[in-house]
């Protein structure tokens, strides 16, 4: 991993789940979350839900739902989409799918929940605005959706660290 401060090493989901199977880790990953440099303005949130539940035909299956939201101009926007951006994602999803459909259906659901926010948000004249990291866990299966610079960054079980996101800035993505 180069030590510049730019450059993160990448490497796809699927060799990550590969190496985690050929280590045998097979049942349920162990989950542990924590946060630095927290704001004091109350503009900051951060969520986090573990073994959620949703029920299959077959049975029932979990799921943890982890936000960071780095609100901008007061807090309205952060408060909005932290009440609102879980049920406009979860509601696109169609109730009946199996637990693979439902992991297919969630990176589509991410962006319509966050259309959907972004839009119901706009309609109430606030100038406030927020970056919003997004991450559902399902198994060993990692759903990522971000807007802004608040990062997800994975910790492997040997110590690698794994960037997630992409940071959503002018200065520092061309992209952008």
């Amino acid at each position: 991993m180069s030590s510049n401060k730019g450059e993160h090493q990448t490497v796809p989901l699927s060799v990550l789940l590969k190496r985690e199977l050929a280590n045998e880790k097979v049942g349920r990953p162990e989950i542990v979350s924590g946060q630095a440099n927290q704001s004091k303005k109350g503009e900051d949130f951060m969520l986090i839900k573990i073994e959620c539940q949703r029920v299959l035909g077959d049975g029932v299956t979990t799921y943890s739902v982890f936000r960071v939201l780095d609100g901008h101009n007061r807090a309205a926007a952060a408060i909005y989409t932290k009440e609102n951006l879980l049920n406009n994602v979860l509601s696109v999803i169609p109730p009946d799918l199996n637990r693979e459909e439902w992991i297919g259906a969630l990176p589509r659901a991410f962006v319509a929940g966050f259309v959907k926010t972004d839009k119901d948000f706009q309609e109430k004249g606030q100038l406030s605005g927020t970056t919003v990291t997004f991450v559902i866990i399902e198994g060993f299966i990692v759903t990522v959706a971000s807007v802004g610079d608040s990062r997800c960054i994975l910790e492997s079980a040997d110590g690698s660290l794994y960037y997630l996101s992409a940071d959503h800035r002018f200065e520092d993505n061309e992209e952008e």
